[in-house]
């Protein structure tokens, strides 16, 4: 995995020292970052009290949505993956209170299982 990978929607693990210093006006007291993964220009991150959704908007990047999940708030969550024709995998992330799922596109790997194991690690 590498820079290729990011740039065509593959997770790639993220340095968490660079996670930290991005999100060092975001975490909360005592809230330590523990996994991270890249996916373009967006992370998914995992912290010992949350799940973190970056997403970075526009052409420039400077508009930044932070989406942040308690563990507690996800219902369920599923894997599906990219078949013959289907290039695509998805992970949907169901929030207590929304119908509609969260959803996150994947490239055509095993990197979405990166992904999901660490939500099952936090969710489970």
């Amino acid at each position: 995995m590498g820079l290729f990978d990011g740039l065509i929607g593959n997770a790639t693990e993220a340095d968490i020292k660079t996670v930290e210093k991005t999100l060092e006006l975001i975490v909360a007291e005592g809230e330590k970052i523990e996994v991270a993964f890249e996916i373009l220009r967006d992370l998914i991150v995992f912290s010992n009290k949350r799940l973190l959704l970056i997403d970075k908007q526009g052409v420039t990047g400077k508009k930044i949505e932070y989406l942040s999940i308690p563990y507690r708030s996800i219902t369920h969550f599923s894997v599906e993956t990219a078949g013959t024709f289907d290039l695509e995998a998805e992970l949907l992330i169901w929030i207590s209170g929304n119908e509609n799922p969260i959803a996150k596109q994947f490239r055509k790997d095993d990197s979405i299982f990166d992904v999901q194991r660490a939500l099952a690690t936090y969710v489970l």
